[in-house]
């Protein structure tokens, strides 16, 4: 098969994606499906922001907003800000490793269909009967005692999105620990592969304490138990416990891969090794470890006492160490560099001292004495912001423009990039600086109105005037995006990269390497840049290489589960409830059934046939 472009029909195309397991494919739907649920998040955040506009306003009702809120929130986080990470680490990651695949190719296609039909599940709700409406983070007894259907919604579509998501940590841990390419030792990989295995990580061991919390509400709802109804012996604060020990490692599942991505732009851009390499590993660890120390500095009004508040307030300060370690280290490894200002390093510059603000206003939160001030109050949504937006969205914005010309094959308009970037940053901290105040002056989160004569007028204003310039700037990037494809291929190896992404073809071809790359240091591309004729060596002569068959199975089984979450959600309104149920769970385990019999081995592509095409 040629590595040239060819033209292909529509119909094509579609059916290519939906039984792809190639994981460049897999990537692009994560981006995709992650960039739709990113823009609804955005407008709903624009509703939200125009509503706070004026004192009194009735721009929206008050139960409209309620579901604004929660669903900007849910979409931002579980739908938008991770599979985007996701979809950046399936395309890089293998290539960075000297990898051809993922471990497990089919159930990586099953991972993204099952993100993307949760995904949809859960906005569908809102031409069911209305959003789920007890904000992002679902607090039991009110979501218990939610009317309608929304917090239905919600528990079945993230538990479908959550399922694709522990799917996918899995095989990144395996394909990290065994499928890296010769010489590719762990302290050889690059910071990027690092943050993808240690945000795996943390999705084992976080997502599963989620997903129990969910099948509670979900038999509190459906079922008539009591696990969160006090009066019948449940507890409502367990909710916030498994809720947070999932929430706060969030972050980092979060954040973390922003830093990997900050610490491969930085060096490519500063033309210096990165400064730091094995503290860098350390400190990435570290925080992951501390993260999980820290869920109930989410809970110190709740009464826990004073021990418990101090322990974990102790923790909650702790990880500002190995965070402190990463800003120290990118500073220098740009000191003394030959900086070049692109747009990505335009995002790595902005990132650090908003980031900075954002950890310090946590550190704030930290303090168990002040927090009772500070919480539920813009105080917090302003730290949440900084740290969200500053990190992984300026993360993802960075990485969006840096491998852009590697995963498309055409390079975005730097004049339109930078203009976004100053547009983005300017209207970042117009939007939420002045929301520190605001919560100091004591403007509570999730109100529907503020009234007038409380100072709160011009903030507010301020807040939403910049929350506009986001938007304008995300205009930009989609115009950027769409005139890119009216221009020529990309060069091979645009910014003069450092790592093994950068040595494929470009376009990159379905198999990634011919050759199985030699990796004979930090840094291998720049090595051979040094040290040769800039190619990377192969590890082993030219041999057939073997390439998993694509399956529309994948589809078909996320399909099923979601006709059956649908039964499930409107089970109590009658028989048609349970028939979606019968119909949609056989037809996945039929599916699933139908994939174990299946003797798929892949197929090999012959050594002939690579001889022919050209490096």
């Amino acid at each position: 098969m040629s590595t040239t472009t060819q033209k292909r029909s529509l119909g094509t195309v579609i059916w290519d994606y939906m039984t792809t397991v190639d994981h460049k494919k897999v990537g692009v739907l994560y981006l995709l499906f992650g960039g739709i649920f990113f823009l609804m998040a955005g407008l709903q955040a624009l509703i939200i922001r125009t509503q706070l506009m004026t004192p009194e306003n009735d721009f929206v009702s008050a139960g409209l907003y309620n579901e604004l809120i929660t669903m900007h929130g849910t979409n931002m986080l579980f739908l938008a800000a991770m599979p985007l990470f996701f979809g950046l680490m399936n395309y890089v990651m293998p290539l960075q490793i000297g990898a051809r695949d993922l471990a497990f190719p089919f159930l990586n296609g099953l991972g993204v269909w099952l993100f993307i039909f949760g995904g949809l599940l859960m906005n569908s709700s809102w031409f069911f009967g209305g959003a789920p409406d007890a904000g992002w983070t679902n607090y039991a007894p009110l979501s218990v005692q939610s009317p309608g259907h929304g917090i239905n919604f919600y528990v079945l579509g993230l538990q479908l999105a959550g399922a694709g998501t522990i799917m996918t940590g899995i095989n990144f841990i395996a394909t990290i620990v065994l499928m890296r390419g010769p010489g590719m030792t762990y302290m050889r990989m690059p910071l990027f592969t690092w943050t993808t295995l240690v945000t795996s990580i943390l999705i084992l061991f976080a997502f599963p304490a989620f997903t129990i919390a969910l099948f509670l509400m979900q038999f509190d709802r459906m079922f008539d138990s009591a696990f969160f109804d006090i009066a019948l012996g449940g507890n409502s604060v367990i909710w916030q416990h498994l809720f947070w020990i999932m929430g706060h490692p969030e972050v980092y599942i979060l954040v973390l891969p922003a830093f990997g991505i900050f610490s491969e732009v930085i060096p490519t851009f500063s033309k210096k090794r990165l400064f730091g390499y094995t503290a860098m590993v350390f400190a990435t660890f570290l925080i992951a470890f501390l993260g999980f120390m820290v869920w109930a500095h989410h809970m110190f009004t709740v009464g826990l006492g004073p021990v418990a508040n101090a322990l974990f307030a102790i923790g909650t300060m702790a990880i500002a160490v190995p965070t402190g370690i990463k800003i120290f280290n990118w500073l220098l490894t740009m000191w003394g560099g030959s900086i070049k200002i692109t747009t990505p390093m335009l995002y790595a510059l902005g990132f650090i001292p908003s980031f900075t603000i954002g950890g310090m206003t946590g550190v704030m939160l930290g303090s168990t004495v002040a927090d009772y001030q500070f919480h539920d109050t813009y105080f917090v949504v302003a730290h949440f912001h900084y740290v969200i937006i500053g990190g992984s969205v300026f993360g993802i914005l960075a990485a969006v423009h840096y491998w852009w010309p590697l995963m498309f094959n055409r390079m975005l308009s730097e004049k339109l990039g930078k203009l976004e970037f100053w547009l983005f940053f300017s209207g970042f901290h117009l939007t939420f600086f002045i929301q520190h105040f605001l919560g100091l002056m004591g403007m509570p989160r999730r109100y529907w109105v503020f009234l007038e004569n409380q100072e709160l007028d011009l903030g507010n204003l301020i807040s939403t005037l910049g929350s506009y310039l986001m938007g304008l700037a995300v205009i930009v990037l989609l115009i950027n995006v769409v005139t890119s494809y009216f221009k020529g291929p990309a060069p091979r190896d645009p910014w003069d990269g450092r790592s093994l992404e950068w040595s494929v073809p470009n376009p990159t071809p379905y198999y990634n390497f011919k050759y199985t790359p030699l990796t004979r240091g930090l840094d291998p591309l720049w090595i051979e840049k040094m040290e040769g004729d800039g190619k990377i060596k192969p590890a082993e002569p030219l041999h057939d290489i073997h390439m998993p068959h694509g399956s529309i199975l994948p589809f078909l089984i996320s399909l099923g589960f979601t006709i059956a979450s649908f039964g499930f959600i409107y089970q109590l309104d009658g028989p048609h409830g349970r028939i979606l149920i019968y119909i949609g769970m056989a037809f996945a385990i039929g599916c699933m059934i139908v994939r174990s019999l299946k003797d798929d081995y892949g197929y090999n592509i012959p050594k002939e046939e690579l001889e022919k095409e050209d490096d």
